[in-house]
């Protein structure tokens, strides 16, 4: 083929993966229903970001900037369309937010044009990533994300790094404004703004921790509140779901999305992390706080509510599902958007009713062997009873 053929060819054949049809899969848990296909690789990304196309520069149609991975992406229902920010990490290891749409959130997710220009902090960032949004009620569409940078306290360690929460604000998710990083005592990877004010005040899913990766005295999901989020700084946070031995959340947690509000309370999807053999497992779980008062769980559904099945455990970092994002349709359908391996984007649908039947009716974890056998007899007590 000829310069132009191969074009062609390759403009074919990437419009063939975009406009693939998804559907559900079969037998699922009741709960939601995965879907086949993942909705965004690194291939979903625009051929214009990876190929020159001046024959006379790029004669063998190479690409000259290749990506790696589509992550961890923030979600909004917007004008109709269903929109992930997605973190779009290129081979060089640095990652960038974009925004794809789709019309129906299942599938056809296409990029804009030209990934977010995200402006600096007064320290520039070396990396940014995992964006959570955050449709406030004062009228912003808000991004907070983590921002990563050496940590200069330790010259000779090149892999050592502090993270802070970056935040910025939007009315189209193209014009960003950026506000000064929130300032707390820890480190911070995973926050979250509360989608309403509380008692008056901007309030904040924090997750502190001693260091980059470790937690260490970092006890949970927090919980602040911050008088002006222009100049956001934590004074006070409150343990909201702590880590518990030998659970999903032994090693670390963080909230996921913020939350969805429901006639019955706050639904929350959040990630726990305990250690294996082979190393780290990330999975999802869910609880429920009141509505008057969010920081009051009322229902702690025991262990995993997702994890990775099949090819999901396969890619960058295995065994590892993660969530930042989920949309809440106004007939009660929700669109949950986790990551497999930190390498692609899949969905998961579900109902409200059908969450929060999960959260109220799951049983607890009983945090003891015996315990977990009574309530698996409890059940099939009850389901000899209902023969």
């Amino acid at each position: 083929m000829n310069f132009k053929e191969k074009v062609s060819a390759l403009r074919a054949h990437h419009e063939e993966l975009l406009s693939r049809k998804n559907e559900p899969m079969e037998w699922g848990n009741g709960i939601y229903d995965k879907w086949k296909f993942p909705i965004l690789t690194a291939e979903h990304t625009p051929l214009e970001w990876r190929y020159d196309f001046c024959e006379q520069d790029n004669p063998f149609l190479m690409q000259r900037i290749m990506m790696n991975a589509t992550l961890n992406s923030g979600a909004l229902k917007w004008q109709g369309k269903y929109l992930l920010v997605v973190r779009v990490e290129g081979a060089d290891r640095k990652s960038f937010f974009a925004v794809a749409e789709s019309p129906n959130g299942v599938d056809n997710f296409r990029f804009w044009d030209e990934p977010i220009t995200m402006p600096d902090d007064v320290i520039p960032a070396t990396n940014v990533y995992d964006m959570r949004i955050t449709q406030h009620e004062d009228g912003w569409i808000y991004g907070v994300f983590c921002a990563e940078r050496h940590d200069d306290s330790q010259p000779g360690n090149l892999s050592a790094a502090t993270a802070t929460a970056g935040i910025a604000r939007t009315k189209d998710l193209k014009t960003w404004e950026r506000l000064p990083d929130l300032k707390t005592k820890s480190q911070q990877r995973n926050v979250v703004l509360h989608p309403e004010f509380v008692n008056g005040k901007y309030a904040f899913y924090t997750r502190p921790q001693d260091g980059f990766i470790d937690t260490g005295s970092g006890g949970g999901i927090g919980w602040a509140l911050v008088d002006d989020i222009t100049n956001a700084e934590v004074k006070d946070e409150t343990i909201i779901y702590e880590r518990k031995y030998h659970t999903i959340t032994e090693v670390k947690n963080g909230e996921g999305p913020h939350p969805i509000k429901t006639s019955k309370g706050w639904l929350h999807l959040a990630h726990g992390v305990r250690a294996t053999a082979d190393g780290l497992r990330y999975v999802l779980y869910m609880y429920m706080t009141a509505l008057e008062d969010p920081t009051r769980v009322i229902a702690r559904p025991g262990g995993f509510f997702l994890v990775p099945e099949g090819d999901e455990y396969l890619g960058d970092v295995m065994n590892v599902a993660f969530a930042n994002g989920w949309i809440a349709d106004e007939d009660g359908k929700v669109f949950i958007y986790y990551a497999s391996a930190d390498t692609r984007m899949h969905v998961a649908t579900t109902t409200i009713d059908q969450l929060i039947d999960y959260c109220m009716n799951t049983p607890e974890d009983g945090y003891y062997t015996a315990a977990s056998v009574e309530t698996i007899k409890k059940l099939v007590a009850k389901n000899r009873a209902n023969k």
